[in-house]
């Protein structure tokens, strides 16, 4: 991961450290590295989605377990002791930076940690569509509904997870929403 780390210019990978921060902190629903890894590659940087999740969730699991364990800058400075000859110069001195200036304020209740193990729902999109035909039927006009949901998971990944539903499927689904709502209304 060390040598991936290197390709990420420092604002990018400030950025990166911020962002799981504020995660960290339940300030955002999780690290967007799709968008973050786009906008890398167009300032000519070559680096895939994958590498960059891995290097989140790296980068995660050292400010959780210092914030665990009450970590001030100088120990996880030292905590890192060989990594910190692996990792770029630029890179300690971002996760020094961000760690003595937001570290601190990570809280981690045990009730939070149980609650990260799920994963987060951040948005829903969903489409009609009608499909005309295909290889083998000349004339379907079948109708569709496409949901695609945008979910954090545990590590602070956001990803998106499609589904098509019929369309009695989906009012089913819809139902289910209602009585959800009208649940939490109660409470």
């Amino acid at each position: 991961a060390a040598d991936k780390i290197n390709l990420i210019p420092q604002d990018f990978f400030a950025e990166l450290c911020e962002q799981i921060i504020q995660h960290l902190n339940r300030k955002i629903p999780g690290v967007n590295t799709a968008e973050l890894c786009q906008r890398i590659q167009t300032s000519g940087i070559e680096i895939n989605v994958g590498d960059l999740a891995k290097i989140a969730n790296i980068i995660s699991f050292l400010f959780s377990t210092a914030a665990r364990n009450n970590l001030s800058m100088e120990e996880l400075v030292a905590t890192l002791g060989n990594a910190v000859s692996v990792l770029p110069k630029h890179a300690v001195q971002v996760i020094r930076h961000v760690w003595n200036e937001q570290g601190t304020s990570i809280s981690v209740s045990e009730d939070a940690r149980n609650m990260a193990t799920v994963g987060q729902f951040v948005d829903i999109k969903w489409k009609l569509g009608v499909a005309m035909s295909s290889d083998t039927c000349r004339s379907l006009k079948y109708p569709y509904v496409t949901v695609t949901l945008k979910v954090a998971d545990p590590s602070g990944q956001i990803t998106d997870k499609s589904f098509e539903m019929t369309i009695p499927q989906f009012k089913n689904f819809f139902k289910q929403f209602k009585e959800m709502a009208a649940v939490l209304e109660t409470i």
